[in-house]
């Protein structure tokens, strides 16, 4: 089995999804919106570490200016798949804890350093930033 058929077997099953197309949907708006929001070497390490089909797509986002919000990329998702905002946090959080597993904790850690607080949940992680 291919890297990029773990993945996606690890995205249908953590996210419930009844089809490997269905899985491979919202992995793919998820990783365009992603691809949209990063910059840098956080960019370049995640790209490096993704299978060449996820590769592709995360890729081929041109970078915004600034990251949206987590509550903004769950809303742009939602759009995307035409779900509700409940179901677009499901499908980020399906895809962004799956793609967490292929990654160190170091680049996990500088990706969410990068993003907006609020991205960590969305990753599977406690949000443990200091609150001001």
């Amino acid at each position: 089995m291919t890297c990029y058929r773990r993945l996606l077997q690890q995205i249908r099953t953590g996210g419930r999804y009844p089809s490997d197309e269905e899985a491979e949907r919202v992995l793919d708006a998820v990783l365009a919106l992603l691809g949209s929001q990063l910059t840098g070497d956080e960019r370049c390490d995640l790209a490096a570490a993704l299978p060449e089909r996820a590769r592709a797509v995360f890729a081929a986002q041109i970078p915004l200016p600034r990251p949206v919000t987590a509550p903004a990329f769950v809303e742009a998702l939602a759009h995307t798949l035409g779900t509700s905002l409940t179901a677009a946090r499901w499908d980020a959080s399906s895809v962004l804890a799956a793609l967490a597993t292929l990654t160190d904790d170091h680049l996990t850690d500088r990706l969410l350093a990068h993003l907006p607080r609020g991205y960590a949940l969305l990753f599977g992680r406690a949000d443990l930033a200091a609150v001001a």
